[in-house]
């Protein structure tokens, strides 16, 4: 049996996009902690694994937390890109690539919002 029978994921694209929202979630968690526990991490990281269940399982409400999660990391990355802009590079890059990963995963999951209907 293959794993993409097994996962249940429509494509390999439906697959980078369940990784993406996993791996966000998983890194929000860890870094939860070391950062004071601020909620809006909290809420990042939750959005991110419920958002990943609903690819993994084909879920059509996952299309609405996909939004949701759109605004919310836009505006987080934004606001972080804004306040510490060039006093961490590290930041400032993995800021963009979230911000970047974000809107990609996001048009490509409302594209093929259909797949997750059935």
């Amino acid at each position: 049996m293959s794993l993409k029978s097994k996962l249940n994921i429509g494509g390999l694209g439906m697959l980078a996009a369940f990784v993406f929202y996993a791996i966000v979630g998983i890194i929000c968690f860890v870094v939860f902690p070391m950062a004071n526990f601020p909620p809006h991490l909290g809420i990042i990281g939750i959005l991110s694994l419920i958002t990943a269940y609903g690819l993994l399982k084909s879920r059509v409400w996952t299309i609405w937390v996909v939004v949701a999660l759109f605004f919310i990391a836009t505006t987080f990355s934004a606001y972080m890109l804004y306040s510490a802009f060039l006093a961490d590079l590290l930041l400032d890059v993995s800021m963009i690539a979230y911000l970047i990963l974000t809107w990609i995963f996001t048009a490509y999951t409302a594209a093929k919002r259909k797949s997750l209907e059935n």
